[in-house]
Parts: C-alpha cells; sequence; structure tokens
C-alpha cells in the first residue's frame, strides 16, 4: 500500500488495546494521534488534519467548511455508527468516502437501556445519592413483570433491545418509519403509530436515527402525551430530545424519571442534573472495554480496505 498519512481524531484511541494501533503499522500507514485528551474543534481538525489521506474520525464536526479545507482527504472512517455529524453531501460532492462501524454498538448500547430501564424502576441510583447523603431513606420501586415497554426505532439496535427484553417476559411495543412486518410476528412485538406508541409506554426507549426528511423530536407536546408516571430512557441522539420540556416533566413528576446517555450539547451541565429522578451517564453506550477496542479495530480495517480497494488514487 502506498504511504498514506491517517489522522486519529478521537482522543481516547488505543486506550483499551494496541491492536488497531499495530494494525496500522503492519499496513505501513503513517498515523498522528490526537494530543489534546478531549474532542477537537474545527479549527484544530483542520490544522492537524490537513496533510491527511484518512481519517478515524469520532463523534467531532466535519462540516462542509471542514471538509473543504482538508484537500488530501479520501476517506472518513467513523469509529462508531452516528455519521450525522458529517456533511454527507459535501463528502459526496468531494468524493470522500465515509464508513462506520455499525454492528459493534449493537449490543453495548442495548446492554445499557437495559440497565436504565432496571435503575429507573429500581431506584438505584437515587437510593445511592441518598446514601451517599448519609440518608437511610427508601422509596418504593416498580417491577418489569407487567410493563409495557416502547422502543421507537426498531433499527439494529432497537430490534436488539426489544429481543433482549422478550426474553424477560415483557410485553415490548414498537414504531418504526419502515417496520419489519416478519420480525416483529418473529419475535412478539407489537407495532403502534408512533404517537399510540408514546402514548402507551410505561417506559419509553428512544432508538432514533437521525434522518432530514422524517425529522423527529420528542418536544412539549409528545412528552405531554405520554403516560403520567411513565418513564423515559435516551440513549439515540441529543437532538431527539426536548430537553426544557423534558425538566418540566419530571419537575413536576407528569413523568416518573428519566435515563439520558446523549445531550443537545455535550459537555452538559445543564437543569437536568438538578432532578433526583434523572440518571444522567457522559455518552457512554458504547464505552465498554470489549465494544471499543472492537470498534477501533473495525474503524481501521475499513480504512486499510477502503485504501487497498482504490490504490489508483494518490
Amino acid at each position: 500500500m502506498n504511504q498514506k498519512k491517517i489522522f486519529i481524531a478521537m482522543s481516547t484511541f488505543g486506550e483499551y488495546g494496541k491492536d488497531p494501533l499495530t494494525l496500522l503499522q503492519n499496513e505501513g500507514l503513517s498515523y498522528s494521534l490526537n494530543p489534546l485528551k478531549r474532542r477537537p474543534s474545527s479549527k484544530e481538525i483542520i490544522e492537524m488534519a490537513k496533510d491527511c489521506e484518512g481519517i478515524i474520525a469520532g463523534v467531532e464536526a466535519y462540516d462542509a467548511t471542514v471538509l473543504d479545507q482538508l484537500p488530501k482527504l479520501q476517506c472518513l472512517s467513523r469509529c462508531g455508527v452516528g455519521i450525522d455529524t458529517i456533511d454527507l453531501e459535501k463528502a459526496k460532492e468531494r468524493k470522500i468516502a465515509v464508513l462506520n462501524t455499525p454492528e459493534v454498538v449493537v449490543q453495548p448500547v442495548a446492554e445499557l437501556t437495559l440497565a436504565m430501564i432496571f435503575d429507573l424502576l429500581r431506584k438505584l441510583t437515587f437510593h445511592t445519592l441518598k446514601f451517599k447523603e448519609k440518608k437511610w431513606e427508601k422509596q418504593a420501586g416498580s417491577l418489569l413483570s407487567g410493563k409495557k415497554i416502547g422502543v421507537l426505532g426498531l433499527g439494529r439496535i432497537g430490534r436488539r433491545v426489544a429481543e433482549l427484553l422478550r426474553k424477560l417476559d415483557v410485553q415490548v411495543l414498537g414504531a418504526d418509519l419502515y417496520p419489519d412486518q416478519k420480525w416483529a410476528i418473529t419475535h412478539g412485538v407489537v407495532l403502534l403509530s408512533m404517537e399510540e406508541l408514546i402514548r402507551t409506554a410505561d417506559v419509553l426507549c428512544l432508538h432514533l436515527s437521525i434522518l432530514k426528511e422524517n425529522p423527529f423530536q420528542l418536544g412539549e407536546k409528545e412528552i405531554l402525551s405520554m403516560k403520567k408516571g411513565a418513564a423515559l430512557v435516551n440513549v439515540s441522539r441529543g437532538s431527539l430530545m426536548d430537553e426544557e420540556a423534558l425538566y418540566g416533566a419530571l419537575k413536576n413528576h407528569h413523568l416518573s424519571g428519566a435515563a439520558l446517555d446523549v445531550f443537545q450539547e455535550e459537555p452538559y451541565f445543564g437543569k437536568l442534573t438538578e432532578l433526583d429522578n434523572v440518571i444522567l451517564t457522559p455518552h457512554i453506550a458504547t464505552l465498554t472495554e470489549q465494544s471499543r477496542l472492537q470498534m477501533e479495530v473495525a474503524s481501521v480495517q475499513n480504512l486499510i480496505d477502503y485504501f487497498e480497494t482504490n490504490m489508483v488514487k494518490s
């Protein structure tokens, strides 16, 4: 393979194992790491990657301005699944390949979803915080058994969440823009419209993708249409949630609780941190040692495969 320069934008790349870096070295690819120990800004990406043919990307933004100032870039390999921070039209215009690692993220995100559901129902975080305040205070939880769990978005992750819940003998309701009727029947998932699912679920889990042609946000109208005492889990995209409306619904106890791993702006230190009926995690859905290492290896392999099949490019 001709010598290619690779910029690795992720600040934690290689922390959970050296396999992805070894793979780059074995292929003779020259790489530079993000030295900032944080997510780079657009200006910093341009400066650090201006001479690179490939980028291994995290969730930082690659808008048209950034892509236009990376003249040698041929391939963006996303370590993860979401590519909504990349201007795909500009990438197509510039003939920049955009790749991702969708399969690796399924199990860790699904498992975190289940963990959050159990936490919300049994109030594990609530009681832990009371202990830390030196308070022996009890609050009754609720059983998962008998609940109607709604899965909004039945892509790879949403389907996996539904399948795991069904193994716990839970009634699972699902909604999707393009539902797979055969899959739903096979796994005993009841398909509803989005509106009916939001109104019906005892626990609503968001697993939607960001689609320009069908934008969606769970706003005040949708939140108030949820059952009083229902709970909400969002490990998908921060933009799917009206955080101000959610705060109001949690504050006045229209919703019993919410668990969020993603936010409109990150890092997040907003008003939701003031409430004791909300569980907040700092965008860690895919952050297990095993899955992160697998994602990093897969993102490197995607880059290698791309260059091997496009050797005619300089």
